[in-house]
């Protein structure tokens, strides 16, 4: 197969907003008629439909890794002679699903393989271009990982990766918007980032919007979040358009709340946080106590109580008054007297 018609079926795949729902496989099982009658009904039509997502996903996934490498020859390869893609496109590594895989590939092998290119600046070596979990289960299992080898260009290259990540719908939006901006940055135009993603110019232009107002470090804290979608996002990335929002987040960012909680629920926290819905930290510094006087016949009490921009006197009791009126006609004194003090 040539290199000119390699990518010709994936470049021409319809481009989609990027959290639609795939089309429906036209053979699919059918179900006893009292399932079929709820399956669009409450908590079970819910879960039923996340299955048939999820089974969909998976299953173009696989159709497009067997399109891409139908008919090429599978080699036996070192995982230590493979290096990462030179464009990363997830945040964080969900431990759990790769011990599943492990376990996997320890008891039925490695049913798909993956796909590398020669290495372009280090000769013997190769370069991911999908499948990276699987050859670090490989390396984890002690096996060589089953890959097709392709030379490839670097355009190629992230169209490819990106396009399996996308039919394998395991990367949250924000992991996809990062990855479209590391793309950006790295040369790449928009035709290629839509490519990659299988999405219009539309969606492209707001994930990268997304990135360019929330701050590179206040996404790596937050993480991948992958059940958040970008209408969160987009609301985040709007408090940030704020001049002090990225130094009120940093308030947040390092609270325990913050720390312990889990990626999409330290999304929601710092949103609320930015729109002033969380709780206020307590001053650490006290408030200061009115202050009282009064003489030893307590014919007049006096209570001070000094405010952010401003002080005043409070005077009871029966000489109240008319101590009031004598301070109120010798201010003039007892300024001048004030002053002489501070000299």
């Amino acid at each position: 197969m040539s290199r000119k018609n390699l990518l010709a079926s994936i470049t021409e795949r319809k481009l989609t907003a990027v959290n639609s729902a795939p089309a429906a496989d036209s053979q699919t099982t059918s179900l006893p008629p009292a399932m079929e009658r709820n399956r669009n009904r409450g908590a079970f039509g819910a879960i039923t439909k996340s299955i048939d997502e999820l089974a969909e996903k998976a299953q173009a996934a696989k159709d497009f890794e067997a399109k891409l490498l139908e008919g090429e020859t599978v080699f036996d390869l070192d995982p230590d002679a493979i290096d990462v893609s030179f464009i990363a496109d997830r945040m964080d590594d969900d431990k759990e699903a790769f011990e599943e895989l492990v376990e996997a590939i320890r008891e039925r092998g490695q049913d798909s393989p993956i796909l590398v290119r020669p290495h372009p600046d280090s000769n013997g070596r190769y370069m991911t271009v999908f499948g990276h979990r699987r050859a670090r289960a490989a390396k984890a299992l002690g096996r060589p990982v089953r890959a097709v080898v392709k030379v490839l260009a670097d355009r190629e290259h992230v169209i490819a990766q990106g396009q399996e990540n996308s039919a394998r719908a395991d990367l949250s939006f924000i992991e996809k918007a990062v990855f479209a901006s590391n793309l950006e940055r790295g040369g790449y135009d928009r035709e290629v980032i839509m490519s990659a993603l299988s999405v219009d110019k539309t969606v492209v232009s707001k994930m990268i919007s997304v990135t360019k107002d929330i701050p590179a470090d206040v996404i790596a804290a937050i993480g991948a979040a992958k059940e958040s979608g970008r209408d969160r996002w987009y609301q985040l990335a709007q408090k940030f358009r704020d001049n002090d929002a990225a130094a009120r987040a940093g308030g947040l960012l390092g609270a325990p709340e913050f720390i312990s909680a889990d990626s999409d629920q330290r999304l929601s926290l710092l949103t609320r946080h930015l729109e002033g819905d969380l709780p206020k930290t307590k001053s650490s510094k006290p408030k200061p106590r009115p202050q009282s006087w009064a003489p030893e016949d307590k014919s007049v009490s006096v209570t001070a109580k000094s405010r952010p921009k401003g002080f005043s006197l409070d005077l009871t009791q029966e000489d109240a008054k008319p101590f009031g009126e004598w301070i109120s006609s010798n201010l003039d004194s007892l300024y001048q007297a004030f002053r002489e003090s501070r000299k």
